[in-house]
């Protein structure tokens, strides 16, 4: 079975989204292959019909770490928010967010993996010396979700070229790759000291 007919893709909601990034739609997929069910949640603003120029696109791998608690270990949710800026300065766009955390780990075995890099291991030394590959993902479900939507090339917003044959070989073409281009990270001081003078009061 090809990538790009293995996975059974499900919408099982949607709803008015508005963010302080844009109005979008939210809709909920589900995607089915054999018994294992992935769940991705997808923001688009914007008209997807036929005719319409390729969309830009982020496929963005949950990282609770990141996206929510603000970790320095990585820059995934200054992508998240570069990437959504983007889509709404355009007014049109895609934004997939999938339950991968730890490149398809998971959030427990990503957090072994941070006790390890605290030990001199990176990233992919970590994964593998707890039994991973470097990277457990893929974008079979996202491409399936393109094909919900009728669109079959994308604007993509990556800098990991293995993203881009990836959903190539699941049947979407990239027309073109977009950097997430991040500014450096603060160190943990640096960030704290900032916060404090925007924030003294609550400090």
């Amino acid at each position: 079975m090809s990538a790009a007919t293995a996975v059974r893709v499900e919408k099982v909601a949607e709803a008015d989204f508005p963010t302080r990034f844009g109005h979008f739609r939210i809709h909920g997929f589900q995607g089915h292959v054999g018994s294992r069910v992935e769940e991705a949640t997808v923001l688009v603003m914007g008209d997807m019909g036929p005719g319409t120029a390729p969309p830009l696109v982020r496929v963005h791998s949950q990282c609770l770490t990141g996206d929510v608690f603000h970790s320095l270990r990585c820059d995934c949710r200054s992508q998240l928010e570069l990437a959504t800026t983007l889509i709404a300065a355009e007014g049109r766009g895609i934004l997939i967010y999938e339950m991968q955390e730890g490149r398809g780990i998971g959030l427990m075995n990503k957090l072994r993996a941070y006790a390890l890099q605290d030990e001199g291991a990176d990233t992919v030394e970590a994964n593998e010396r707890l039994g991973f590959e470097a990277d457990l993902r893929n974008y079979e479900l996202p491409a399936a979700i393109l094909r919900h939507f009728g669109i079959t090339s994308v604007r993509l917003l990556s800098n990991n070229p293995e993203k881009i044959e990836a959903l190539e070989r699941a049947g979407v073409a990239v027309a073109e790759r977009v950097p997430c281009v991040i500014p450096p990270q603060e160190n943990t001081e640096d960030y704290l000291r900032t916060k404090k003078e925007k924030l003294g009061h609550l400090f």
